[in-house]
């Protein structure tokens, strides 16, 4: 059975996205703020991004339920939508 996923937001002091080796399944909503999908625990995606990017700031917040949002980047939404839609199933 696989893990359940978590979705996260994520704010960290980079202008680009974040390393797909650090979370493969993530969208940039502006710079520096992304959301994240993983089965990771908080604590391990935030170690993760931590050695991979050595920010100076850093925060990792799950989030119980899909945010609202306007004016982000483009295709965000549509990402989030899609989570949704197979978290619904």
């Amino acid at each position: 059975m696989a893990s359940a996923s978590t979705l996260y937001l994520v704010h960290l002091d980079i202008d680009g996205a974040i390393d797909a080796s650090v979370a493969t399944d993530s969208v940039q909503l502006a710079p520096g703020l992304h959301l994240v999908e993983t089965s990771a625990t908080r604590s391990q995606l935030y170690h993760r991004i931590k050695r991979r990017h050595a920010p100076d700031r850093l925060l990792v917040a799950p989030l119980t339920e899909p945010p609202k949002f306007m004016g982000m980047a483009p295709g965000a939404l549509r990402w989030l939508r899609a989570r949704s839609d197979r978290r619904a199933q």
